[in-house]
C-alpha cells in the first residue's frame, strides 16, 4: 500500500481552479455529468470529484475528461520546455564566457 501524500495548499488551490474550469467547461457545452463521464470511461463520482478538485483522483483521469471536453491538447504544452522560463534562465546563466577551439595534440 502507497504511503499517504498530503498535497501542498498550493496544490489543493490548483485543483479546485482546474476542476471549476472543467466544470464550467462542460456547462458551457451544455452537457450532463453522465455524458461527460461516459466519455471519459469513469463514473459521475469520480467527474464530481474531479470537478471539487480532489488530489486522490489519478492525473489519467483528469487527462479523460480534459479529452471528453476537447481540451486535451493544452494538456501536451503544459510543461513545454519552450514556456519554462526559470530553466530558460538557468541554461543562460550557465552559458560559456568564451568557446575556444581544441588544440592539436600532435
Amino acid at each position: 500500500m502507497p504511503a499517504p501524500h498530503q498535497t501542498s495548499i498550493g496544490v489543493r488551490r490548483a485543483l479546485r481552479g482546474l476542476g471549476r474550469d472543467l466544470k464550467a467547461a462542460r456547462l458551457k457545452r451544455r452537457l450532463p455529468m453522465k455524458i461527460v463521464a461516459d466519455r471519459a470511461f469513469t463514473t459521475r463520482q469520480t467527474l464530481q470529484k474531479i470537478e471539487m478538485g480532489d488530489p486522490a483522483v489519478g492525473v489519467g483521469i483528469y487527462a479523460a475528461v480534459l479529452n471528453a471536453l476537447g481540451l486535451l491538447d493544452r494538456l501536451a504544452d503544459l510543461a513545454a520546455p519552450g514556456s519554462d522560463e526559470i530553466g530558460e534562465g538557468f541554461i543562460a546563466e550557465n552559458l560559456p564566457r568564451r568557446v575556444r577551439l581544441p588544440r592539436n595534440e600532435a
